[in-house]
């Protein structure tokens, strides 16, 4: 196989889905609706939390389609380098293609240039994805993902939410995306501090995946019959690290002796202390 050559002025550089474009034109986009003819695969509710050494990523196991539960154990958060990491919503196949690709731009190119990109360019690299998925997002394939990550200039975790229309905007403390977005959101919201610690952070994520769960039928609550429970990850300085399921285990069943406790003294009358 011969690699592609290109002239001074039409290399794409470091820029590894330029590279596809100009080796593989990318075929048109249909011109009818695809949800109309199939069922598509969606994944469902992620939400990121910046703490006191960086940032927690977390996402939900459950994929519908339509009225269907479609997969009971997606993973939707993925290291997206070292320090960096990106959660899907929106049709999982797109998807997961997207997050393929973004991991393989991202090492091209630290390859190519020798040096890592800043977590800004990595963000800005996510949006220009998003925004050429647009013509399959206008067909029903809208992907919508989040990124994070840890910033080793400023020494602080950052994390960035998208629109279809590759809109990238920074958010100061928190982010959620998917059907279960505004539950899961409004939880973070009201439990939210500033310094936060790790163990803290992970409690308040799986809280805000619980009820966003008990809210929306496309979000899948831990399953403890199954050993199902939310893919959850921490980046800090020390890089991506993804939460063992036996930690997440046991903080789940502490929220729900939490949640007993406080079902039990409101039907008890009292008030809770």
């Amino acid at each position: 196989m011969n690699l592609p050559l290109f002239s001074p002025g039409d290399d794409p550089g470091p820029d590894f889905a330029e590279l596809l474009r100009r080796s593989n034109p990318v075929a048109p986009a249909p011109t009818t609706v695809v949800g109309d003819g199939l069922q598509v695969t969606h994944g469902t509710t992620v939400v990121a939390v910046r703490y006191a050494d960086g940032v927690v990523m977390a996402g939900d196991r459950r994929a519908t389609s339509g009225n269907l539960i479609s997969h009971r154990s997606i993973e939707k958060v993925f290291p997206a380098d070292r320090f960096s990491g990106v959660a899907i919503a929106g049709a999982a196949g797109p998807a997961m293609e997207m997050v393929k690709l973004f991991q393989l731009q991202l090492e091209h190119y630290e390859k190519v240039e020798g040096a890592h990109l800043s977590l800004e360019g990595k963000a800005n690299q996510l949006s220009q994805m998003v925004r050429n998925h647009l013509p399959a997002a206008m067909q029903g394939l809208a992907v919508v993902p989040l990124f994070a990550g840890y910033d080793i200039r400023r020494q602080v975790g950052r994390l960035f939410q998208y629109d279809v229309t590759g809109g990238r905007y920074e958010e100061s403390d928190y982010a959620s995306t998917g059907s279960g977005s505004l539950h899961a959101g409004t939880v973070v919201k009201l439990g939210y501090r500033d310094g936060l610690d790790r163990g803290a952070t992970l409690d308040l994520a799986l809280s805000a995946l619980f009820q966003a769960a008990d809210e929306d039928s496309a979000t899948g609550g831990p399953d403890v019959l199954r050993g199902i429970y939310p893919v959850m990850a921490t980046i800090t300085g020390g890089g991506f690290e993804r939460v063992p399921d036996d930690e997440i285990a046991e903080r789940f069943t502490d929220l729900l002796d939490e949640l007993r406790a406080v079902r039990s003294t409101t039907t008890s009358g009292g008030a809770p202390s």
